[in-house]
């Protein structure tokens, strides 16, 4: 079972600490990895090849004499500050799923007397379930089916607002509407941070969407295991909020967009011109490596992203010098597009850069990098670009560009139904 974590530092002797980004800044390059002690035959390491390598994890486990280890890979599709959390998470999920397996099956149960009407007091009942026990059996579950970046959101999800409620302890069989509605309440009413300097905002229903369906996920699961007998509790008080979803309205031309390329640092500026040219999600843009684009074709591949599909993208000739400028003398299996420091680019680097650049260029506060790709979508669906193909490109469904882009076509049927005139 995925438990949530928490570690307290380790101090090496000889100041090589791998829990903090600014501790393996200062690590030297060499084959052995450095080891984090988390407990008594657990650890996790970190080797560090190269002064400019991003690193490699992988956790170590020391049993019976005998030693276990397992690579992680980068982690790079967290943060920096992350990362060393999500080794630790999955050290302790994989040695979990190891201890179940070698585990001896259970003796067969003793045979007891023909039962009689006696009625169990309620002292006598074993512990319940809690709400908690739910959501971290599902954290596991989510981690064997689907991988350490889903089971990892969800476990976020369920500690920044679960742990810090009253509902994490209520028994499953004891779970009533009021204790749900209570809980959504109290999310719904926490506001969100808007940027480091403190600011904040109502918390959107969008937001509060995601948030709740992490708990009536775990919810559903506890009822499929058999933990709870009917959904009566949450059903209704963790149903979806309807129209969440809103048109993001700031919309910036193509001047406004080579204005804000060009007041931009040269780093975050190749970012931005790619998506002014590919209407991509910026953490998918961020998530490419320089060896998913063929030069000899002009393809782009782009993993699998919040859409859930792999595809390809054929380019067009103007964009490759763009490309070719931020590949430069980088490796493969390096990010397309880096920041100044090598490292790759995420939702909480590329914030404070674009916000500085639109001030130079002159734009709206509210500029970030989805401003972007909305306007790219726009520009395809209001010149004529069929919705199958904008879909297909910017990784979405035609449902969703027809709710968000439709009301554009409005105009391109007016143009055609005048052509018609006699």
């Amino acid at each position: 079972m995925v438990l949530f974590l928490s570690f307290t530092p380790h101090v090496d002797i000889m100041g090589e600490r791998i829990d903090t980004v600014s501790g393996r800044e200062r690590l030297k390059p060499r084959r052995e990895p450095y080891w984090h002690r988390l407990n008594r035959g657990l650890h996790v390491g970190f080797r560090k090849m190269t002064s400019d390598s991003t690193g490699t994890w992988q956790f170590r486990v020391l049993e019976n004499g005998e030693k276990w280890e397992t690579s992680l890979g980068q982690l790079d599709a967290f943060r920096p500050s992350d990362r060393f959390g999500q080794a630790v998470l999955a050290a302790q999920a994989a040695l979990a799923q190891r201890n179940m397996a070698a585990a001896p099956p259970p003796l067969p149960p003793v045979a007891e007397p023909p039962a009689t009407s006696h009625v169990v007091p309620a002292e006598e009942t074993p512990a319940s379930y809690t709400v908690g026990d739910a959501c971290r059996a599902y954290v596991q579950k989510t981690l064997e089916a689907r991988g350490t970046d889903a089971a990892a959101d969800l476990e976020a999800r369920y500690r920044r607002w679960v742990q810090q409620s009253a509902i994490e302890t209520v028994q499953m069989t004891a779970l009533s509407r009021e204790h749900v509605k209570t809980f959504r309440q109290q999310l719904s009413a926490k506001p969100a941070r808007t940027n480091y300097s403190g600011g904040t905002r109502p918390r959107a229903k969008s937001t509060v969407n995601r948030d709740i369906a992490a708990l009536r996920a775990a919810l559903n699961f506890a009822l499929e295991e058999g933990h709870v007998a009917t959904d009566t509790a949450w059903k209704t008080p963790l149903k979806a909020a309807g129209n969440a979803t809103q048109r993001r309205r700031l919309y910036l031309d193509k001047e406004q967009r080579r204005a804000l390329i060009q007041a931009a640092d040269r780093a975050i500026g190749l970012f931005l011109t790619c998506m002014a040219m590919i209407p991509l999600r910026p953490g998918a843009m961020a998530a490419l490596n320089v060896d998913d684009y063929d030069v000899r074709l002009r393809a782009l591949n782009i993993g699998k992203d919040k859409g859930g599909h792999s595809r390809t993208i054929v380019l067009p000739a103007e964009i490759e010098p763009v490309l070719l400028a931020s590949i430069g003398t980088k490796r493969p299996h390096e990010p397309l597009f880096s920041r100044q420091d090598g490292a790759r680019w995420n939702k909480d680097s590329w914030k404070t850069p674009i916000k500085e650049a639109a001030r130079k260029a002159d734009l709206p506060d509210r500029t970030t990098a989805y401003t972007i790709r909305h306007s790219v979508i726009t520009d395809l669906v209001h010149g004529g670009l069929d919705l199958l193909t904008v879909a297909q490109i910017s990784g979405t469904s035609v449902a969703m560009i027809e709710k968000h882009y439709g009301h554009l076509r409005g105009d391109i049927a007016v143009s055609a139904l005048a052509r018609l005139a006699l």
